[in-house]
């Protein structure tokens, strides 16, 4: 079988561990996703740094909304690969 070229790496899972850096690099509707969650990362300087989990968390968001928004990131990762 051979392997088609030009195809992209399948993305890690995000996880609240991930990076948001990291996050708006590699997922073109993260940005939106995140806007819409309130978090206006793509203009902070912290988000280099900072774990989703600890970016949500500063912004008061609890245990379930940050898994809700990892389910949201991650289909969209997941959606866009496919797209490929």
């Amino acid at each position: 079988m051979k392997k088609k070229t030009g195809q992209k790496k399948m993305q890690k899972k995000i996880t609240g561990k991930t990076l948001l850096s990291e996050v708006l690099k590699n997922n073109d509707k993260a940005a939106e996703i995140l806007f819409n969650a309130g978090l206006y990362c793509i203009g902070c300087p912290m988000s280099m740094q900072e774990t989703i989990e600890q970016g949500c968390l500063a912004h008061g968001m609890s245990k379930k909304q940050i898994d809700e928004l990892l389910k949201k990131l991650n289909n969209k990762a997941v959606k866009q690969t496919k797209n490929c």
